[in-house]
């Protein structure tokens, strides 16, 4: 069984904490998610810096920009995580942007997940039918899961098409803006999630954008199995760097 599904299953709710790839520094990478792990999270979301990150809001667009500067490529990023499966056992996820997995070969690409032990991607301007009609075998192939997004604005019809098939978790995004744009949840937030809640979908659905703390994480939980922070912990490794992750999960736990 992959390992995020294994994670689902476990009856507790989760904490899955983004990162950008090469950032702060280039080979910090490595040590972020051995740190994460030590510190109890439950998923950890990799990104893949590109330059035109359409979904991400200020703090992860300047978290890209510096990777990218610092030299991180999706080559890179394989040969840092090479060896991740000797010391770290939690599911891993990548997440970044189509173009450079075009570039490098998507059955390449998916080939070198399954090698090093990636579990699963999120790949925001992949649209679904493209993905369903042209990847999903590949994809299959290698065991990895592809994790859809809906948003506040996707219809029902949409949400049960997505449901049908999805193999682990969906990406809940709490709103229509960019990652890092909000602090707490509203009322249309709270009417959004208690919706998804009453739809009684198979997958479970994980709360990304928004969350900061231990109060949106536990309110973005309260209908949801998991949540995800992003621009948070980068702010955070930002201005307090690789030393103090475990200070920072702790306040969320």
């Amino acid at each position: 069984m992959n390992r995020i599904n294994q994670k689902l299953q476990e009856d507790k709710k989760l904490l899955s904490i983004y990162f950008t790839a090469g950032f702060p520094q280039l080979n910090d990478t490595f040590t972020i998610i051995e740190k994460l792990e030590e510190s109890g999270v439950d998923m950890i979301e990799i990104g893949l810096p590109f330059s035109d990150p359409l979904a991400d809001g200020p703090t992860i667009q300047e978290s890209s920009t510096t990777a990218l500067n610092n030299g991180m490529t999706t080559k890179v990023l394989f040969e840092q995580l090479k060896d991740i499966r000797k010391t770290v056992s939690i599911p891993l996820i990548i997440m970044g942007y189509f173009n450079p997995m075009m570039q490098y070969g998507i059955e390449e690409f998916c080939k070198k997940c399954a090698e090093i032990g990636i579990d699963g991607l999120i790949i925001p301007d992949l649209p679904v039918k493209e993905y369903t009609d042209n990847y999903k075998a590949i994809f299959e192939k290698y065991g990895l899961i592809n994790v859809f997004l809906i948003t506040p604005q996707t219809s029902d019809e949409r949400i049960r098409f997505v449901d049908d098939i999805s193999d682990g978790f969906i990406y809940m995004v709490s709103s229509a803006s960019v990652t890092g744009s909000q602090s707490g949840f509203g009322n249309t937030q709270e009417e959004y999630f208690q919706r998804i809640a009453s739809m009684k979908l198979k997958a479970p659905q994980i709360i990304g954008f928004g969350i900061s703390n231990a109060e949106t994480f536990k309110q973005a939980t309260s209908k949801a199995k998991g949540a995800i922070i992003g621009s948070a912990f980068v702010k955070h490794l930002s201005n307090k760097g690789v030393g103090s992750i475990n200070e920072f999960i702790k306040e969320i736990c």
